[in-house]
């Protein structure tokens, strides 16, 4: 019998361009392990060890041990390697049974769970969860657009240990489910409702009533959320450190008065798009949450250079601060930041109109500035001219710059930019060049469809 081989030198490539052929030499099959000497690995090495060394795996690589052997099957499939899982990566394939099944193989060993985007779980699958991983302390439920208030009160009726609770986008969740973790899950300190058009001030309210602890409180574009409801969170929970009301539109100073006098704690804090908001809101945070590091105000129209004054002032950690469309600042304000805040790393300034190179020139003569300053946006500031550029050459850990429809900015000043800062991202848009009219007596260019019609 003949067969055809094709000769390579290492690297998949033939040697010859002609085969040649060679007579095929049966060779003898590898002799098969025995099944002592198979054993002897799973003997040699303690169930404990190997609990120890599946205990770093993630989801995928345990379900391959799995399918080795049937002692590695009970040992990759033991509870105790299951106390963390996160099914993302698999969310088009988790269904109601899936989850069910990962439940009576956990049972009270899982602590965190992400079903990130997993929409076809429903009410059922996560009841028999509730029940079964009572020792539930990180739970996410992102985007698990099926589930209702039913899930929530089996969290709270079964899961008193849960910490950390995602329901961003559950679109059928209401202020039912808050009243039930208000009672059962006392010991909540996150909580994420951003985009639960359901929950209202009603719902916030009692939340606040039980889970006083509450260190982080997330609740973007929830639209029905006003000052009556959103005041409790400085009145019921002063360890609050994380706030998130963007899109909140019918917040007014009421809430971030409350928020500043009842959480002296506050770190981070966004209000983009929270136009009701005025200068007082600034002064009392400058004067009630020394520690905030990150202020997102985009939007927020009303502030002025005498509210970012009183911020500064006694706000000296901040490091991220988002002011684009805050139409009403100038240059005073970035002097203050220059001045108080020695830690700004980013910095938005879109669509600030009144800002000016003498402005960029505050901030970038500063020492913070050369030290910390890493992101800056700038786009829509239509009064920045190439002279800003330069004055941003001393930032020596500038990253990224965003200068997006600055109209006298050129190319020749992004090119001296990086002789200074050859690491630096540029982002900008040059709008192509409009052709000069015609010059002389000629005639006047039409357009086609004049042409046409004439």
């Amino acid at each position: 019998m003949m067969d055809i081989h094709i000769h390579t030198n290492g690297f998949n490539r033939p040697t010859s361009s002609r085969p040649r052929r060679e007579v095929l030499h049966h060779q003898p099959l590898p002799t098969p392990i025995p099944a002592p000497v198979y054993n002897l690995i799973n003997q040699i090495i303690p169930r404990e060890l190997l609990l120890r060394v599946f205990s770093f795996l993630d989801v995928l690589s345990l379900c391959r041990c799995a399918s080795v052997c049937k002692y590695w099957n009970q040992v990759a499939l033991d509870g105790s390697n299951w106390q963390k899982v996160d099914l993302f990566n698999f969310q088009t394939d988790v269904k109601g049974p899936v989850v069910e099944n990962l439940s009576k193989r956990c049972g009270g060993f899982l602590k965190s769970l992400s079903l990130h985007d997993c929409q076809c779980v429903t009410d059922a699958a996560l009841e028999l969860f509730a029940q079964s991983c009572h020792n539930i302390v990180v739970l996410n439920l992102t985007g698990c657009i099926r589930i209702t208030d039913v899930t929530c009160q089996n969290l709270g009726r079964y899961c008193s240990r849960l910490q950390k609770l995602d329901l961003e986008s559950c679109l059928k969740v209401s202020d039912q489910s808050l009243s039930a973790l208000s009672i059962g899950c006392q010991h909540l300190s996150e909580l994420n409702v951003s985009w639960c058009g359901q929950i209202t001030d009603t719902g916030i309210r009692v939340l606040t009533t039980g889970c006083s602890r509450l260190t982080s409180f997330r609740a973007r574009g929830c639209h029905q959320l006003s000052d009556d409801g959103l005041k409790h969170l400085g009145h019921n929970c002063p360890g609050l450190q994380v706030a998130n009301l963007h899109g909140c539109m019918r917040v007014t100073d009421e809430t971030v008065i409350s928020l500043s006098l009842g959480c002296r704690n506050l770190q981070c804090l966004c209000l983009s798009k929270c136009p009701r908001l005025t200068d007082a809101s600034l002064v009392h945070l400058g004067q009630g949450c020394h520690d905030l590091k990150t202020l997102e105000v985009a939007g927020c129209s009303q502030f002025t250079d005498s509210g970012f004054h009183a911020l500064t002032k006694n706000c000296h950690s901040i490091e991220r601060l988002d002011l684009e469309d805050c139409v009403l600042i100038s240059n005073a304000t970035l002097s203050h930041l220059a001045l108080n805040c020695p830690h700004l790393s980013k910095l938005s300034l879109s669509h600030c109109e009144l800002i000016t190179d003498e402005g960029i020139g505050h901030l970038g003569g500063s020492v913070s500035a050369a030290e910390s300053l890493t992101f800056l946006e700038l786009d829509n500031c239509p009064l920045i001219t190439d002279a800003s550029l330069g004055h941003l050459n001393g930032c020596l850990n500038l990253q990224r710059i965003e200068l997006y429809d600055c109209q006298f900015i050129t190319h020749a000043g992004i090119h001296r930019l990086r002789t200074h800062l050859p690491n630096v991202l540029v982002h900008t848009y040059f709008a192509p060049v409009t052709p000069p009219p015609s010059v002389g007596g000629g005639r006047r260019r039409l357009c086609r469809c004049c042409c046409v019609i004439l």
